[in-house]
């Protein structure tokens, strides 16, 4: 009774009114309210949320991405909003529509430009992370998907009208980037992911089978396509959603990826983007996310599967549990050692949290329609 009164008030009043000392932010994160346009600061610890902020605009499809002190989120609305947000105070501290349509964005390495991809009207806008004043407009003549920073100030995307990737680099001069522009990827690329590492950048194809990466090492990056026959022989099935391939995991020296059009996880060597093996599931993938030792990965499902989750062994690659954790389950997020996973349940307007050894339930936080669950530790992630 007592949890559930402070957590009503602090819900109401800023973090740092209520908290009565210092606090730090390693323990926070960030969850997405698409229906409100606000989104909830949570803890982990205390499986609580703390306070709401309201005001973000079109949230539908949002991301955010966190400043190198974990005290700043900026998140990307589908309306093209920039908002920054300080989780220790629960404030908007500033807000930009910077585009008619965006899909996303990125911080820098150094953590002084945040950039932004949009589908309208195209191209990445770069600004400055502290006012976000524009600092560089790139127009590529195209929608843009799969946005990630790439170590020394730059950022890669990848084009979906033209089948590009394209590098950007700000560190000689932020206003006018050094730009490198890589062709033959691809059709309709529809998303992209950064390896931990920063070097190898992986791109998904909506117009053609397999994917395609780039080894970002190389003075002049070439793309190498990978997976080039899976369901080449069978009929795909209907895309109600897109997969994600920030859900991708890398476990041990094999990727795992969802599939476009089939109801399987793929399997690939890391090394010579072989397929390895295939694994059937429940429905649609979107998300296939590792656990932090990658031992495991939770896999969630489009429509109309998307109240189910499995679990798959990474060593065995096959399904081990199979969960109903609500209706609607959008995101899935891993507290930073794998303890737990956090997975938003839209329909039922709530967070439910998993024990990854029990799969048990072990809490559950009220939230308007979550999608998106951010937990700090990623602003110290390349790619995230």
């Amino acid at each position: 009774m007592i949890r559930a009164c402070l957590t009503a008030l602090a819900l109401v009043l800023p973090l740092a009114a209520t908290a009565g000392e210092p606090r730090g932010t390693g323990d926070l994160g960030v969850v997405i309210e698409r229906a409100s346009g606000s989104v909830l600061v949570v803890d982990q610890s205390d499986r609580a949320a703390l306070c709401r902020v309201e005001g973000l605009g079109d949230l539908s499809h949002a991301s955010l991405t966190f400043s190198p002190d974990e005290r700043f989120a900026y998140v990307f609305g589908r309306d093209g909003g920039l908002s920054k947000v300080d989780i220790l105070t629960c404030a908007l501290t500033a807000r930009i529509v910077q585009a008619g349509n965006a899909i996303g964005g990125a911080i820098s390495d150094d953590g002084r430009l945040v950039a932004v991809s949009n589908y309208e009207p195209g191209g990445v806008k770069v600004f400055d992370a502290d006012t976000l004043e524009q600092v560089a407009d790139v127009p590529m003549g195209s929608k843009t998907v799969g946005l990630a920073d790439v170590p020394g100030s730059r950022f890669a995307v990848a084009t979906w009208d033209t089948g590009e990737v394209w590098v950007l680099d700000h560190s000689a001069d932020p206003a006018d980037p050094r730009i490198t522009r890589v062709g033959g990827v691809g059709a309709n690329p529809y998303d992209a992911l950064m390896t931990a590492d920063g070097r190898t950048y992986i791109v998904g194809l909506f117009g053609e089978k397999g994917l395609t990466t780039l080894d970002l090492w190389q003075e002049t990056p070439q793309p190498r396509r990978i997976l080039p026959d899976y369901g080449k022989n069978q009929a795909d099935l209907p895309v109600y959603k897109m997969p994600h391939l920030q859900g991708w995991t890398l476990a041990g020296s094999t990727y795992a990826l969802p599939a476009v059009g089939l109801h399987q996880v793929l399997w690939a060597d890391a090394a010579t983007g072989r397929e390895t093996g295939r694994t059937d599931v429940a429905g649609q993938p979107v998300f296939v996310t590792a656990r932090p030792d990658g031992r495991e990965l939770w896999v969630n499902f489009a429509t109309p599967d998307n109240g189910t989750v499995q679990v798959i062994d990474s060593m065995t690659q096959g399904v081990k549990q199979t969960l109903q954790p609500g209706a609607g389950i959008l995101h899935m997020e891993f507290t930073p050692r794998g303890r737990e996973v956090w997975l938003s349940a839209r329909d039922d307007d709530k967070v439910v949290i998993y024990d990854t050894r029990t799969y048990r339930k072990v809490g559950e936080i009220a939230a308007r329609a979550p999608s998106g669950i951010f937990f700090t530790a990623r602003a110290h992630r390349t790619g995230l």
